[in-house]
Order: structure tokens, then sequence, then C-alpha cells
């Protein structure tokens, strides 16, 4: 727990320039400054054996390929480790959890975030 309190912190100073904050039921996945959240669209769901989160970000100032670079580039330094694409789909595992981040979307940009446990 510890090291996620550190990499949350460490990820504030360094990616302040890039990120716009973090997802709200997801604080620790950063958005992109050219993204924002869509509030209306939040689904939470745990007990203290699994969880299920989801959000929608959306852009009209950015593509889908620039959101990828993004988290591939951000989200290992915050224990995420890539596990490739399935389609339009990022996935990424972490300590029991799958992030999986869709293209809705293009024109507005939107992706879903989901944080589901393993099963």
């Amino acid at each position: 727990m510890i090291k996620y309190f550190i990499a949350v912190t460490t990820i504030l100073f360094c990616f302040s320039a890039q990120a716009g904050g973090f997802v709200e039921g997801l604080e620790d996945i950063p958005v992109p400054t050219e993204m924002k959240q869509e509030q209306s669209d939040n689904l939470s769901f745990g007990n203290e054996e699994s969880r299920l989160v989801e959000a929608i970000l959306t852009s009209n100032r950015i593509g889908f390929k620039k959101a990828a670079s993004f988290y591939k580039n951000t989200l290992p330094q915050m224990g995420w480790i890539y596990q490739g694409n399935r389609e339009q789909t990022l996935v990424f595992e972490r300590e029991g959890e799958v992030l999986e981040i869709s293209k809705e979307s293009d024109k507005p940009l939107k992706i879903r975030l989901t944080v589901k446990s393993k099963m």
C-alpha cells in the first residue's frame, strides 16, 4: 500500500505537465490533459474481494493513438504491466486486477476505462 502512495505522489510531480488529474474512482489512473472525465457515466461496485470500476473519458483534441501512448508510458510507473492490445483495447494487469482501455468512438474520442478483479 505504501508503494502505491509513493507512486501516486511521484506521478503527481512527474506528470503534472502531461496529466490533467486522476480518474475519479480510480485515483491511481491519470487523465491526459487533453481529456476530461464524463461524470454521469461512472460505475463502481466492490467489496473486500473484488471490484469493478468504469469511467468514460472524452476529447476533441487528441486521438486514440496519443491517448494509448500516454497510458503505455505512464501506467507501468504505477505498477501496471502492459499485456498488449485486443482490437481497440489496451490491456494492463496489476496485483490481481485487469485494466482495459477501450476506444468507444473517434470524433469526439471516447474511451472507456474498466478495472476489474481477475477471477
